[in-house]
């Protein structure tokens, strides 16, 4: 049995790991082993077992950003920062549905708030916790990385959570994840 809580919120961006400062990047539409072990500590509880991702559509959005170094110009004799604008293809009303094993879990976690991966990716809990089996929650739309490394198991990153290991999953992607509930 898992205690199901359902967290929504206006938008949300998850960064691939390989987009370093792309000029165009699009949300991962999925949360790796450290995204989620990351969320585990925010919320205190004991473990995540599952997880399902769906979202609204994609927004493709501008942001201003600055390098970090800083460039001298002789004529003014001033310092400026090179400012590029970056596309962010955002997630709109995404809808993350977190599985607990033990109800104590899921009541921590339904008081609180997460973020998938900015501050800015506010998702807040409903008030309603679902008792769900795992054949129903299985059935439940959405995207799920399914953590292991297995023969259809891919590079997803490296774990900032446990001395930088390779990260490895498979894609679940069940019924249409990309589409209002």
């Amino acid at each position: 049995m898992y205690y199901i809580v359902k967290y929504s919120g206006p938008f949300g961006f998850i960064k691939p790991w390989t987009a370093v400062r792309d000029s165009k990047t699009f949300s991962q539409q999925f949360l790796t082993p450290s995204i989620i072990e990351g969320i585990r500590q925010k919320l205190e509880v004991s473990a995540i077992a599952r997880h399902k991702l769906i979202y609204l559509s994609i927004s493709l959005q501008q942001e201003q950003t600055q390098t970090k170094g800083w460039e001298k110009k002789k004529q003014t004799k001033t310092m400026v920062r090179n400012q590029s604008i970056l596309e962010r293809g955002v997630m709109i009303e995404p809808v993350l549905f977190l599985a607990f094993i033990h109800s104590e879990d899921a009541q921590k976690a339904a008081k609180q708030h997460i973020c998938l991966c900015r501050n800015e990716d506010v998702l807040f809990p409903d008030n309603e916790i679902q008792e769900m089996e795992e054949e129903s929650f299985n059935r439940l739309p959405g995207f799920e990385l399914r953590f292991g490394e297995i023969e259809k198991a891919f590079l997803v990153g490296f774990n900032r959570f446990n001395e930088t290991k390779p990260m490895y999953g498979w894609l679940e992607i069940t019924g249409k994840p990309v589409h209002g509930i």
